[in-house]
Protein backbone atom coordinates (compact mmCIF):
# COMPACT_ATOMS: atom_id res chain seq x y z
CA UNK A 1 0.00 0.00 0.00
CA UNK A 2 1.45 3.43 -0.93
CA UNK A 3 1.94 6.34 1.92
CA UNK A 4 -1.22 7.85 -0.39
CA UNK A 5 -3.55 5.37 0.24
CA UNK A 6 -2.36 4.63 3.68
CA UNK A 7 -3.40 8.67 4.29
CA UNK A 8 -6.71 8.45 2.38
CA UNK A 9 -7.56 5.55 4.29
CA UNK A 10 -7.05 7.90 7.43
CA UNK A 11 -8.69 10.93 5.97
CA UNK A 12 -11.93 8.97 4.09
CA UNK A 13 -13.95 9.63 6.97
CA UNK A 14 -13.01 13.41 7.93
CA UNK A 15 -13.28 14.21 4.18
CA UNK A 16 -16.92 12.66 3.47
CA UNK A 17 -17.69 14.63 6.61
CA UNK A 18 -16.67 17.56 5.26
CA UNK A 19 -18.61 17.40 1.88
CA UNK A 20 -21.73 16.78 3.42
CA UNK A 21 -21.07 19.79 5.67
CA UNK A 22 -20.57 22.13 2.54
CA UNK A 23 -24.22 20.27 1.52
CA UNK A 24 -26.14 20.13 4.59
CA UNK A 25 -25.36 24.02 4.63
CA UNK A 26 -26.01 24.92 1.22
CA UNK A 27 -29.48 23.09 1.99
CA UNK A 28 -30.31 25.34 5.02
CA UNK A 29 -29.40 28.40 2.72
CA UNK A 30 -31.95 27.62 0.46
CA UNK A 31 -34.28 26.84 3.29
CA UNK A 32 -33.41 30.42 4.75
CA UNK A 33 -34.03 31.98 1.59
CA UNK A 34 -37.00 30.57 -0.38
CA UNK A 35 -40.34 30.27 1.54
CA UNK A 36 -41.96 27.16 1.26
CA UNK A 37 -38.54 25.68 -0.29
CA UNK A 38 -38.57 22.30 -2.33
CA UNK A 39 -36.21 20.82 0.00
CA UNK A 40 -35.74 17.36 -2.55
CA UNK A 41 -35.05 19.67 -5.96
CA UNK A 42 -32.98 22.11 -3.38
CA UNK A 43 -30.88 19.05 -2.70
CA UNK A 44 -30.56 17.88 -6.54
CA UNK A 45 -29.48 21.53 -7.85
CA UNK A 46 -27.39 22.15 -5.05
CA UNK A 47 -25.45 18.21 -5.75
CA UNK A 48 -25.74 18.73 -9.30
CA UNK A 49 -23.31 22.18 -8.82
CA UNK A 50 -20.88 20.01 -6.24
CA UNK A 51 -20.49 17.53 -8.95
CA UNK A 52 -19.76 19.53 -11.24
CA UNK A 53 -17.00 21.47 -9.22
CA UNK A 54 -15.97 17.96 -8.49
CA UNK A 55 -15.84 16.97 -12.30
CA UNK A 56 -13.89 20.45 -13.20
CA UNK A 57 -11.44 19.58 -10.28
CA UNK A 58 -10.99 16.16 -11.89
CA UNK A 59 -10.21 17.73 -15.04
CA UNK A 60 -7.42 19.92 -13.37
CA UNK A 61 -5.71 16.57 -11.88
CA UNK A 62 -5.46 14.88 -15.39
CA UNK A 63 -4.18 18.12 -16.84
CA UNK A 64 -1.35 17.63 -14.60
CA UNK A 65 -2.23 21.10 -12.26
CA UNK A 66 -1.75 19.46 -9.32
CA UNK A 67 1.78 17.08 -10.08
CA UNK A 68 3.58 19.79 -8.72
CA UNK A 69 1.56 21.02 -5.73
Amino acid sequence: MTPQEQEIEKMQGEITTELRAVFKANMKIFDWDIPENDDKKSAQLIIDVMQKAMDGLKSEIEAGKYDNY
